[in-house]
């Protein structure tokens, strides 16, 4: 019988494992990218301003405002 331990040790969660954290840090980038966005909007920057201050494209602003 597999143990905990002798799980971890499987390539199957070695490789989910990392898939998970991969998408936990892109979450992450995404949650980021809109709190700087609304911040941005706070304080009267355009939306074309924000997309050239964060090196973004201008669709990916305009789609946080939708």
């Amino acid at each position: 019988m597999l143990g905990l331990t002798d799980l971890k040790q499987t390539r199957f969660y070695q490789e989910a494992f990392a898939e998970g954290r991969e998408e936990g840090r892109e979450e992450g980038v995404q949650q980021m990218q809109q709190e700087f966005i609304q911040r941005l909007l706070n304080r009267g920057n355009s939306p074309e301003d924000i997309a050239q201050l964060l090196d973004i494209p201008l669709e990916t602003v305009q789609q946080f405002l939708k």
